[in-house]
């Protein structure tokens, strides 16, 4: 239905939306899964409550749509608008961080990113690691997990999550290192004896 807007830029989508409410479709369309994505990678909760919190993203964008700056990338507004109803979801229903059913590599390339300064030792299967570091990341504090997603599961260069968290270019680099710091502090107090880190 919508394979003629499969070439077109965001802003020319948004031009459209704006003059057409019935032309929102193919910013859903190219948007959905990507968001739902992320907000299962961030909060870690079940498809259903993600589908819920991505649900109210796109009323949000939809309402807000006059409001958004073209000079910033849609991309980067949508994810910020995703990234503060899914907090606003935790805080609103406290939820226990529900475990991700995933049968891909992210969170094996997550610890991939982490390599130097981490070592595998022992015969551990990859299935067990992903899990490590599943549990690893949901037990850090949102500040660390978020740019930890951001950058390395969702591949945002600094700029795009400096507008996704509203924060300058130089405190990202600095949240990084201290995400990376608190990864390991965490995975050591989780007692994970397959995890050795380069200043131990």
């Amino acid at each position: 239905m919508f394979k003629d807007h499969l070439q077109k830029k965001d802003a020319e989508l948004v031009a459209e939306a704006l003059k057409d409410a019935d032309a929102f479709g193919p910013i859903v369309e190219r948007y959905e899964e990507k968001l739902l994505r992320y907000v299962r990678r961030f909060t870690g909760l079940s498809r259903q409550c993600c589908e819920d919190v991505v649900q109210e993203v796109f009323l949000k964008i939809y309402r807000n749509l006059n409001g958004f700056n073209p000079e910033m990338q849609f991309s980067s507004w949508a994810y910020r608008i995703a990234h503060n109803e899914a907090i606003n979801y935790l805080r609103k229903n406290k939820q226990n961080v529900v475990p991700l059913e995933t049968d891909d590599d992210e969170m094996g390339d997550l610890l991939d990113v982490l390599h130097a300064d981490v070592d595998i030792v022992g015969d551990t299967s990859k299935k067990e690691l992903r899990g490590a570091v599943q549990e690893v990341l949901y037990a850090m504090p949102v500040k660390y997990r978020e740019v930890l997603v951001l950058r390395y599961l969702e591949d945002l260069d600094y700029t795009s999550m400096g507008d996704v968290l509203k924060k300058s270019v130089g405190t990202i680099g600095t949240l990084l290192n201290r995400a990376k710091e608190n990864f390991k502090r965490t995975a050591q107090k989780k007692n994970y004896s397959f995890f050795q880190f380069s200043n131990e």
